[in-house]
């Protein structure tokens, strides 16, 4: 099951990043992803706390074998491997109420067969300690790291996280 869930999460990161690069003509909104107006979550807020979406979707992509590969910014790799607080909204990777693995986007899901966003509006959480499931925002501490090359299409991860307020 696992398994069928990362394949589907990988072909979806894909295709969300080569509709992300598509041309000029193609209504793709603003921003992180598009947070509809017909959300019942308001977006999330600015904080000066947590790293800001702005900063991590501001990440080009270059092709490279017939992959589309992330291209850092000096700002991008001075995070890397060093202790960041990232909000989001939490997108389960399995089952139930409490998460030790899955992904936190800049924008709440609307639709449960869409992504929100590409790679670049999403980030992998692996939890030292497990996170109740919220569709509030949620708020996690760990060592967060820069994903070159990564085998589902993932630009970042952020290990050993813990919730924080």
């Amino acid at each position: 099951m696992q398994k069928i869930a990362t394949l589907v999460l990988a072909t979806s990161l894909v295709a969300g990043a080569a509709w992300a690069q598509s041309p000029a003509g193609i209504p793709q909104g603003t921003g992180a992803g598009v947070h509809s107006p017909l959300s019942p979550f308001p977006p999330l807020q600015e904080r000066n706390d947590v790293v800001p979406w702005s900063l991590l979707t501001s990440v080009s992509t270059k092709n490279e074998k017939n992959r589309l590969l992330p291209v850092f910014t000096k700002e991008h790799l001075a995070l890397t491997q060093k202790p960041q607080r990232i909000q989001g909204f939490m997108m389960p990777l399995e089952p139930g109420d409490k998460q030790t693995h899955f992904l936190l986007s800049s924008v709440p899901l609307t639709c449960q067969f869409c992504l929100p966003g590409g790679p670049e509006s999403m980030v992998e959480v692996k939890a030292k300690t497990p996170v109740r499931y919220t569709m509030e925002p949620v708020t996690v501490e760990g060592k967060f790291v820069t994903l070159s090359d990564d085998e589902y299409g993932l630009y970042y991860r952020v290990t050993e996280a813990v919730a924080v307020k």
